[in-house]
C-alpha cells in the first residue's frame, strides 16, 4: 500500500487502540475549545458593546479570555505528555520494525491533524449551540435585563481555529522532539517509567516546608493595602512550589522514615502497603502535586464564586446604600419641600419611602498612623495611611439613627467604617476630645462587618453643635494651609439622600422624575444615581462570576482528566506486580485490599493538603473579596464550608470513576 495511504490509516488505528486515554484527551481538548470559543462568541457579539452598563462585563470577559487563553495551552500541554509517554512503546516498536522516524513524524502529524479538526469541529457546535443560553446565564449574572438577540460570529469561529492552530503545533514540535531524542529502545522501555526519584530528599523536603510555611504565613498575615495583589502571587507561587517539593521529596523521605521503623514496617499489611506506596510516590509525585494545585484553584475559585453571588446585594449597597443622593449649600432650605414631593412620587408610583435623609456633613482628608489616635495634615503620610473623617452634629446624628443621644462639652462620637477606633480619647489637628461611645452604625456609612480591614476606613465624628463643628474645621484648614479660612467654612454639604422600597422599573421612573425635580431647586451643587451606580457593580460582578462559573468547571475537568490518566497509566504499569503477588500466595481479596488503601492514601493526600491550602489562603481571599466590598466573613467560611464538602464528594465520585478503569485494566 502507499505510504501516502498507509500512514494516515496507522495513526487513525493507534488511536483506535489507545482509546482508553485518547478519549479523555479529545474530551478535554473538545472542552477547551468550547471554552475558548464561548469567551469569544460573547466578546464578539455586538449586543455586549450596546448595552447599557455591559462594559464592565465586557472588561472582566476580556481579562478572563487572555487568562483561559495562557491556562488552556499550558494544561492541553501537562495533558499531552500523558498521552505521549503512553505511546512512545507503540513509535519504538514502530522504529524497530522498519518505520523511518520521517515516517513516525507524519503519522503524529496526521494524529495531531485529526485531533485538531474533531475538537475544534465538536467545541464550536457546542458551542453556537448552547451559546444563546451561556449568554443568557451571563445576561442573568450580570442583572443586564434585556432581550437576547446571539447571533453567529465568524470573527469567533476564526479567532479560535487561530490559537488552538498555535497550540496544536507546540503539542506537534513537543511529540517529535520527545521521539526524536531518544533510541527506540529507550522508546520501548520509556512508558513503564516513571518520573525520577529526586535526589537530596532531605534537603528539598526541608525547603518544601520552609517555602509552604512562608506561603502560609504571607496569606495569614497579608493586609489590605496596595501590596495585597503582589502578596497573594507571591504567596501562590510560594505555596505551589512547596506542594511540589513536599510531594516529590516529603512524601518520600515520610515513607522511608516509616520503613526504618520495624515496629511499623513488619507489621501484616502494612509492609506491602508502605513499599507499594513508596514505589507510587517516586513515580506519581509529581503528577499528584498538580492534583492538589488544581484542587486548590477548583476550591479557592468557587468558594469567590459563591460567596460573590450569595453576597451581591451587600456588595451592590456598600458604596450606594441610596438610590439618589443630592447635594445643596449648606445653607439649603430644600428639606421640607423634598419631604413632601417625595410622598407625592412615591403615591403616584407604588413605591415605599425607606429612608429621606437630609443633613449636613464636612468631608474632609487626614493622615493617621495605624494604632494611632492623632488624626493630622495628610502632609507626609502615605495614600494608604490616609483616611476620610466626615464630620456631623449631634442633631443631624439623631435624627439618622432616631436617637436621643446626648454630648457634654468635649466630648464626641467616634464611628468606624474599618477597625474600631479603640481609644478614649481623639486628637483632631491639636483638638482634643473624650470619645463617648463608638456607635454601632450610622446608615450613610456602612461598616465592614468583620470590622478587620482598615484600608479603605472611613470616620465619622460626631460633634455637640455647629460651633464645635467650626472649630474642627478651622483647625482643620490651618494645619493642611487653607488660605480663605471664612470661604472654607461655608463649603458644606447639604446631603438630600432617598431611598425606595418597590418594583424596579416604577422606581427607576421615580428616581428620573425625583432627579429631574432636585436639579431645579435653589443652591443645586451636585446629584449621583445610587440606582445606576449599583447596576453598575452588579454588572462587573456579574462578569466575574461568570468566569469563575466556566473556570471552575475548568478546573474540574482539569482535575479529572489528571485522575484518569494516571489511574490508566498506573493500571498497565501494575499488571505484573499483582501477577507476581499472585504467585508468592497472596489472596485477591489481600491484593484487593493492598491496592484500595494505596490508592486512596495516595489519591486522598492531594484533596487533604488542597482543603489545608485553603483554609491558610482564606485569609487572603477574605482580603481580596473586600476589595470588592465584600466584608462579610462568616458567609465567606459557610461557602468555603459547602464548597468544600461538595469538592469533596466529587473528588471521592471521581476518583471511583477512575479506579474503576484502574482495576479493570489490572484484571486483564
Amino acid at each position: 500500500m502507499n505510504k501516502t495511504k498507509l500512514l494516515p490509516m496507522m495513526a487513525f488505528k493507534g488511536m483506535k487502540q489507545n482509546k482508553l486515554v485518547y478519549r479523555p484527551y479529545l474530551l478535554a481538548c473538545f472542552f477547551s475549545v468550547f471554552s475558548y470559543y464561548l469567551f469569544s462568541s460573547l466578546l464578539q457579539n455586538d449586543l455586549m458593546k450596546k448595552l447599557p452598563k455591559a462594559g464592565y462585563t465586557w472588561l472582566m470577559l476580556s481579562l478572563g479570555k487572555g487568562l483561559l487563553a495562557i491556562i488552556l495551552c499550558l494544561f492541553l500541554l501537562y495533558a499531552g505528555s500523558f498521552l505521549q509517554k503512553r505511546r512512545k512503546r507503540e513509535l519504538g516498536l514502530y522504529s524497530i520494525l522498519g518505520l523511518e522516524r520521517k515516517h513516525i513524524a507524519v503519522m503524529l502529524f496526521w494524529e495531531t491533524a485529526g485531533v485538531y479538526l474533531i475538537s475544534v469541529a465538536a467545541g464550536i457546535i457546542l458551542g453556537f449551540v448552547l451559546n444563546k443560553l451561556m449568554f443568557l446565564v451571563l445576561l442573568r449574572m450580570s442583572q443586564l435585563d434585556v432581550e437576547a438577540e446571539f447571533t453567529f460570529s465568524g470573527r469567533a469561529v476564526l479567532e479560535t481555529m487561530r490559537y488552538f492552530a498555535v497550540v496544536f503545533c507546540c503539542l506537534f514540535v513537543r511529540s517529535l522532539w520527545g521521539v526524536f531524542r531518544m533510541k527506540p529502545t529507550e522508546l520501548l522501555s520509556e512508558s513503564r517509567k516513571g518520573e525520577k526519584e529526586v535526589k537530596r530528599i532531605g534537603l528539598w523536603s526541608a525547603l518544601g516546608v520552609i517555602l509552604l510555611g512562608s506561603g502560609y504565613y504571607l496569606s495569614v498575615t497579608s493586609r489590605l493595602d496596595s501590596m495585597i495583589f503582589t502578596s497573594f502571587f507571591l504567596a501562590v507561587l510560594l505555596v505551589v512550589l512547596g506542594t511540589y517539593l513536599l510531594f516529590t521529596s516529603g512524601s518520600v523521605a515520610f515513607l522511608k522514615l516509616l520503613k526504618k521503623r520495624k515496629r511499623i514496617y513488619y507489621r501484616p499489611g502494612n509492609q506491602v502497603t508502605i513499599s507499594g506506596m513508596l514505589y507510587r510516590m517516586k513515580k506519581n509525585a509529581a503528577g499528584l502535586s498538580n492534583i492538589c494545585i488544581f484542587s486548590t484553584m477548583l476550591l479557592i475559585t468557587l468558594t469567590c464564586t459563591v460567596s460573590l453571588w450569595m453576597g451581591m446585594d451587600q456588595v451592590a449597597y456598600y458604596n450606594n446604600p441610596y438610590d439618589v443622593e443630592a447635594g445643596y449649600s449648606e445653607n439649603s432650605d430644600v428639606k421640607e419641600k423634598a419631604e413632601e414631593k417625595a410622598e407625592e412620587l412615591a403615591e403616584k408610583y407604588g413605591q415605599k419611602i425607606r429612608r429621606l435623609d437630609c443633613y449636613n456633613g464636612m468631608r474632609l482628608s487626614c493622615g493617621k498612623a495605624e494604632g494611632s489616635n492623632v488624626f493630622a495634615s495628610i502632609a507626609g503620610y502615605p495614600y494608604a495611611e490616609q483616611f476620610g473623617v466626615t464630620l456631623l452634629t449631634l442633631d443631624d446624628y439623631n435624627r439618622l439613627e432616631d436617637e436621643n443621644q446626648t454630648l457634654e462639652e468635649g466630648e464626641v462620637l467616634l464611628y468606624g467604617t474599618g477597625k474600631p477606633f479603640g481609644f478614649d480619647r481623639v486628637n483632631f489637628m491639636g483638638m482634643e476630645a473624650d470619645v463617648k461611645e463608638e456607635p454601632e452604625c450610622i446608615y450613610p456609612y456602612p461598616q465592614a462587618s468583620n470590622r478587620m480591614f482598615d484600608y479603605y476606613s472611613e470616620y465619622v465624628i460626631v460633634v455637640k453643635d455647629q460651633e464645635t463643628l467650626d472649630g474642627f474645621v478651622t483647625a482643620w484648614a490651618k494645619e493642611n494651609g487653607v488660605t480663605d479660612l471664612e470661604g472654607f467654612l461655608h463649603s458644606g454639604v447639604r446631603h438630600l439622600n432617598l431611598l425606595l422600597e418597590g418594583k424596579e422599573t416604577e422606581r427607576t421612573a421615580m428616581i428620573a422624575e425625583w432627579m429631574a425635580w432636585c436639579q431645579g431647586q435653589q443652591d443645586f451643587l451636585a446629584l449621583d444615581n445610587g440606582l445606576e451606580r449599583r447596576g453598575e457593580t452588579r454588572s462587573m460582578n456579574g462578569g466575574l462570576l461568570f468566569i469563575g462559573m466556566v473556570f471552575g468547571m475548568l478546573f474540574f475537568m482539569c482535575l479529572l482528566l489528571i485522575m484518569y490518566f494516571k489511574q490508566v497509566s498506573e493500571g498497565f504499569e501494575d499488571q505484573d506486580s499483582f501477577g507476581i503477588m499472585r504467585k508468592v500466595g497472596m489472596s485477591d481479596a489481600e491484593i484487593r485490599g493492598t491496592i484500595r488503601r494505596q490508592i486512596l492514601l495516595v489519591f486522598f493526600l492531594p484533596l487533604a493538603g488542597a482543603l489545608l491550602h485553603t483554609a491558610a489562603g482564606l485569609v487572603m481571599v477574605n482580603g481580596l473579596l473586600a476589595v470588592l466590598n465584600f466584608f462579610d466573613t462568616r458567609l465567606l467560611i459557610r461557602c468555603c464550608a459547602v464548597v468544600a464538602a461538595a469538592v469533596a464528594l466529587l473528588y471521592a465520585a471521581s476518583y471511583g470513576m477512575t479506579a474503576r478503569t484502574y482495576y479493570r485494566i489490572v484484571r486483564k
